[in-house]
């Protein structure tokens, strides 16, 4: 009787363990852009839904979220959207030399650029990066009547701001363009405007995103990626970033990866093993992100959706097939 009544206890307190360890918090940062947004969500559901967690959010710049992940406090625990190479000075600082923080094993692919509308190319030949350097590019791109064009190049915060902020000084763009830094919004309030008026617009772009579904656009040419002609400081490693950093090549394909604090395996295992085995597919999250944004879905109604329709992948992602 005493060993059955032993055995009970274990039981029981193994339980409660197990119990206490799932509903441990997890606190999912949130950048700024619309596919990390979902991919916060995402995460959140499916740890809330599938693994009986509670989760919190968390806006925050890359910088913030990385700190916090190092931390291991709690304070937040996943980044649910890390470009690489763009963040790679977070990823060779905390996940390489401090060990603080980990990668999902999948990724999906990433490209990023500048885009025109496809107007600009048919009826302006602006095909290349270097288009947009002469003057003509400069009378096309001038949406103010300043006499000098625009061009946007993200917003600030994001790490290919500055990438890009580079690029249209080594181009040769800044002699004729003027780089902007309007929050996503705002800009695309502007492109939306001067596509239905068909005004020379020329912006930075990426995929996946959802403006490659709402306008026919064009990603421009630039020389192929050379990493000897490609060199990015930050602001965290290089006071004088600006200056000595470098580029005359367009980015290499990126590999866009989820993160989560090494605390969490401990803290959460269950939550920690399903981050790493996480591995979204750009087309999917490219057609969440025209679901939200562009149709005016509520993240939360498609995230639901997508998850219920998708239960074999969410299960492969849970070590359950």
């Amino acid at each position: 009787m005493k060993l059955l009544t032993n055995t009970i206890l274990c039981g029981a307190l193994a339980l409660s363990a197990g119990a206490g360890a799932a509903q441990e918090r997890v606190m999912i940062g949130e950048p700024s852009w619309p596919g990390a947004k979902i991919m916060a969500n995402l995460i959140g559901q499916v740890i809330e839904g599938r693994l009986g967690g509670e989760v919190g959010y968390a806006p925050g710049a890359n910088a913030v979220i990385f700190e916090a992940m190092d931390g291991g406090r709690g304070d937040i625990d996943v980044h649910p959207d890390v470009w690489l190479p763009n963040q790679s000075s977070f990823t060779d600082k905390f996940v390489d030399e401090a060990g603080t923080v980990a990668l999902s094993d999948g990724s999906y692919e990433g490209r990023a650029g500048f885009c025109v509308p496809n107007y600009m190319v048919e009826n302006h030949n602006i095909n290349s990066v270097f288009d947009l350097a002469t003057p003509e590019g400069q009378a096309l791109f001038d949406s103010d009547g300043d006499g000098t064009g625009e061009i946007w190049v993200g917003a600030s915060g994001w790490a290919s701001t500055n990438i890009h902020l580079v690029k249209v000084r080594d181009y040769g763009i800044e002699t004729f363009l003027e780089p902007t830094t309007e929050d996503e919004a705002v800009f695309y309030a502007r492109l939306k405007d001067a596509i239905a008026a068909e005004e020379g617009v020329v912006f930075y772009c990426y995929k996946p995103h959802y403006v490659h579904a709402l306008y026919p656009v064009t990603i421009l040419e630039e020389p192929e990626y050379d990493a000897a002609s490609y060199t990015i400081k930050t602001p965290d490693e290089d006071a004088n970033w600006f200056e000595n950093s470098s580029i005359m090549t367009g980015d290499e394909v990126k590999t866009v990866h989820v993160a989560h604090s090494i605390s969490l395996e401990e803290r959460n295992p269950a939550a920690a093993s399903f981050l790493s085995a996480i591995d979204m597919s750009s087309d999917e999250l490219s057609k969440l992100t025209f679901e939200v944004v562009v149709q005016g879905n509520e993240i939360e109604d498609v995230v639901t959706a997508w998850i219920d329709a998708n239960g074999d992948v969410v299960d492969g992602w849970l070590g359950l097939n």
